[in-house]
């Protein structure tokens, strides 16, 4: 297992620089220029090469791919064009919002999925089936942001049971967290909780029609146990799957649902670096969210080998 968990540690090198790569020269190509940004319509031809050559944008872009490569093994994502904060400082202030509207879309989006597929496949055919996996492709099919001002529209201005916009951190009290946030988690969680219900529904479906089922049915066990203790662990591989890629899926959902909402988190702090062609911020955060995605993708090789015994490196 260690030799494993090393080996995909070191693949996960080249995935990384890939991306590096693609980055920086998709952002160097595009048409537009910070320097002309940042100087102003009022500025000189003059005055805004001195800011190309303080900014080290004049420099050929090989030169400038390997000054910023030789900052991040140093551990320096660099420093923003605009605001001239360190891209790291900046990331911290903003990974606050990000991670509890992650942390609870992803809560939510399991309280809701797992039990909506598990019911779906123990009621196959039925009303309940056919009603779960209806509602799976609405809320599969609807945008996120469609969702959002929906919500925003009933629950918000009609109803006035939550704020329209805004964060609240976790230091101000539970209660007004919960409530800035839950909105956003539910628009967020619309996509995901489809998708995995769906999965799970299935998966659970496909496996209930294996030998070992029957054979566990022959024995005298009730329905509810043969589903809850043999189908579900069995069918438990393809659920983490699609975990996992909701969890990558999410990372990029939360720079929609954080504009909708107005929440000053990683997402927001993307859309205004992209507006602003900020170069070393849309850099740095395009690699740590690549590195997030790295990492989830490991998590769920190694739990794998939990739920399945069968299934070894």
């Amino acid at each position: 297992m260690l030799s494993y968990i090393l080996r995909r540690l070191l693949a996960t090198v080249p995935v990384v620089l890939m991306v590096a790569v693609i980055v920086f020269a998709v952002l160097r190509l595009t048409p537009g220029d910070p320097a002309s940004i940042i100087a102003g319509d009022s500025a000189t031809p003059e005055q805004v090469q001195d800011l190309r050559r303080h900014m080290g944008l004049d420099k050929p872009i090989v030169t400038q791919f390997l000054v910023w490569g030789w900052q991040l093994l140093q551990g320096d994502l660099g420093t923003s064009l605009i605001s001239g904060q360190p891209v790291s400082q900046m990331v911290a202030g903003r990974i606050g919002p990000t991670l509890a509207l992650a942390s609870t879309t992803l809560v939510l989006t399991l309280l809701l999925a797992l039990p909506l597929g598990i019911l779906a496949a123990a009621r196959q055919g039925r009303l309940l089936d056919r009603a779960v996996m209806s509602v799976s492709v609405l809320g599969f099919s609807v945008p996120v942001f469609v969702t959002g001002y929906v919500l925003i529209l009933l629950f918000s201005i009609k109803l006035g049971w939550f704020p329209v916009q805004g964060y609240a951190p976790l230091s101000s009290g539970l209660g007004e967290f919960l409530q800035r946030l839950a909105l956003p988690s539910l628009a967020l969680s619309t996509v995901y909780v489809a998708l995995i219900a769906r999965i799970t529904r299935s998966s659970i479906v496909e496996i209930m029609g294996e030998d070992f089922i029957r054979t566990a049915r022959s024995k005298g066990l009730t329905e509810r146990a043969v589903l809850m203790r043999h189908a579900l662990g069995n069918a438990a591989v393809p659920i983490i799957t699609i975990v996992g890629v909701g969890i990558g899926l999410l990372l990029s959902g939360v720079v929609v649902t954080e504009s909708v909402f107005n929440l000053p988190g990683l997402g927001r702090l993307v859309v205004e670096a992209v507006l602003a062609r900020d170069y070393p911020v849309i850099q740095g955060l395009t690699l740590l969210f690549s590195l997030l995605y790295i990492l989830i993708n490991l998590i769920v090789d190694l739990l794998y080998t939990v739920f399945d015994p069968r299934i070894r490196y």
